[in-house]
């Protein structure tokens, strides 16, 4: 997902996780000179000792907080020198200097033993990533945002100095970029650095030209390199939603209210609201692009009448007909956040978002439940309250949540599916998306848990067991599952496994030739399933019983 991608590079800013060192050799008053003298020590140290130039030294040791923390954590407090301190301390026992530089450029200091090299300790023994940090510097990049040059593609640090000055410089020339937004471009798509030009970088580039200078875009960003980073990144959002570089610079720049008006963080919460309609991301991201208003609508706290709002959007009444017959469980209320399942759950996810692409999507914003008592269930209502007074609350409310994130109304039936759900709410909505990865349809899972909701009561893996031995061991498609769902509540070890290959070998004996449906192996009870073997062959039996049988009962 496109939103991983966007977290990845917020994370490269953040402090979050840095453990600060205990420097409980030095007084608390004297903390901060500490810090600020063990700097000094290791700029002289990177400048003096190693070479670097003395901005880029001291860009290293004013942003290592930890590592610098950690150095004075080994030496001895003095107030009257603590510098000198430090220095004495280096001569005799070196730092790892690539710890340092990682961290200094923004990468958290925890996962900063993933990048560092194998045996080097030293700059001397291999220069390539600091003269390509100095060589992004002195462009203008800031020193502590190359972490997410470095985090996305380290390869491009692998680069001569000079073949980044010069690309860097054609993307001034040649677009009319300055300085500036090149870097704010550069940080939100590290692969302009690093990949060949032509292609997807040219397409890229006239898409931004389009969007920054055509539709006048870059009069809105500030001129420094957060606003172009951040306003990039949320451009990047949608090339990441699969819309083709070089394609899109006029829908883009039309919709420039969106990169303007909105956070990220806000963009990624509606893509994210309409991707679980499960349509292309692609469309998701065209729909955001050319019907902009639906970022302004509240689709979290409202409640729904679930034949309320189907009614309002147009559904006939034949089709509504087939909604009650076949997904009853689906219709009551439920929250506006949960629509996208509800939709899916009916199998009308594909109408629906269709309805909002093609100009019906103010209804959105318009639909309301005028009538308090719409679609009301007093008996989903009283379950509700018993709930809120019983002894676990929290834990069959989140059940209640799951239920209702996927489809899952407000109505009597179920309650009684409410009632066998057995797990937490997060253990639930683990098992249904196992399931679903399996290759199960939403709609037909959610009819499954309706008519056998114990399925959710087992583990993941075990499910994935089930599941992986009817499609490949059994030969039998997904379809089985729906007239057969309690299939999965079967014991695998002792009932379908060994049921079934009694079967196989009655069949590849020529003792059967009848072929048994799914249930009739599985569900036939112990008696029932000895009476019928017994009735093909006597020796059937016998043979059962010595080879085939479990040793221990066949739990359901």
């Amino acid at each position: 997902m496109p939103i991983s991608k966007v977290s990845l590079i917020n994370r490269s800013f953040s402090s979050v996780g840095r453990k600060i060192p205990n420097l409980s050799k030095v007084p608390s008053k004297y903390k901060s000179k500490a810090i600020k003298e063990a700097q000094l020590a290791v700029t002289e140290y990177f400048h003096s000792t190693r070479s670097i130039p003395y901005s880029y030294a001291e860009h290293i040791s004013n942003n290592s907080f930890i590592s610098i923390s950690n150095l004075i954590a080994n030496v001895d407090w003095s107030h009257s020198n603590f510098s000198r301190s430090v220095r004495k301390f280096l001569s005799y026992h070196p730092i790892n200097e690539f710890q340092f530089f990682y961290e200094s450029i923004g990468i958290n200091y925890n996962e900063v033993p993933h990048f560092l090299p194998r045996n080097k300790f030293f700059f001397y023994e291999d220069s390539t990533v600091l003269n390509a940090a100095c060589a992004l510097a002195v462009f203008g990049f800031p020193w502590i945002k190359l972490g997410t040059l470095y985090r996305e593609d380290s390869f491009l640090f692998s680069k001569e100095p000079q073949e980044l000055k010069c690309r860097l410089a054609w993307f001034k020339e040649h677009y009319g970029f300055s300085n500036t937004s090149v870097i704010g471009i550069c940080l939100a798509f590290p692969c302009v650095l690093s990949g060949e030009l032509g292609g997807e970088i040219d397409g890229l580039f006239a898409d931004l030209k389009t969007v920054f200078l055509d539709f006048h875009l870059g009069s809105c960003v500030e001129g420094n390199v957060d606003a172009w980073f951040a306003i990039c990144v949320k451009i990047r959002v949608f090339y990441d939603l699969g819309l083709k570089k070089g394609e899109v610079g006029n829908i883009l720049g039309r919709s420039k209210n969106v990169f303007v008006d909105f956070t990220l963080e806000h963009l990624i919460e509606k893509i994210e609201y309409f991707c679980r309609f499960g349509v292309s991301k692609e469309d998701v991201g065209l729909l955001l692009l050319e019907k902009p208003e639906v970022l302004s609508f509240d689709l979290n706290t409202r409640l729904i009448s679930v034949k309320g709002i189907l009614k309002y959007f147009g559904l006939s009444d034949e089709g509504f007909e087939i909604v009650y017959d076949k997904y009853f469980h689906v219709l009551g209320r439920n929250k506006m956040a949960n629509l996208p399942h509800v939709m899916r759950a009916m199998d009308l996810q594909v109408w629906f978002f269709h309805k909002i692409k093609d100009g019906d999507h103010k209804l959105l914003d318009s639909y309301t439940m005028d009538d308090p008592e719409e679609d009301f269930d007093k008996s989903f209502s009283d379950t509700l309250e018993m709930i809120r007074l019983s002894r676990t609350p929290i834990h069959t409310m989140s059940k209640v949540n799951f239920a209702h994130g996927i489809g899952f109304g407000e109505n009597a039936s179920n309650v009684k599916v409410l009632a066998l759900l057995h797990g937490t709410g997060s253990e639930l909505q683990e098992r249904f998306d196992c399931l679903l990865h399996l290759g199960i349809e939403f709609s037909k899972l959610c009819v499954m848990i309706r008519k056998m909701p114990k399925i959710l009561s087992q583990k993941s893996d075990i499910l994935k067991k089930k599941v992986n031995f009817l499609r490949q061991e059994m030969g039998f498609s997904l379809q089985e599952l729906d007239s057969f769902p309690a299939f999965l509540c079967y014991n695998l070890e002792n009932r379908i496994k060994p049921r079934h290959r009694f079967h196989v070998w009655l069949t590849e004996k020529g003792l059967s030739v009848q072929k048994y449906s799914i249930a009739s192996m599985v569900a036939t009870s112990e008696k029932q399933f000895i009476g019928r073997i017994y009735r093909i062959h006597p020796m059937a039996a016998k043979h059962w019983f010595e080879c085939f049988m479990p040793k221990t009962p066949a739990t359901e």
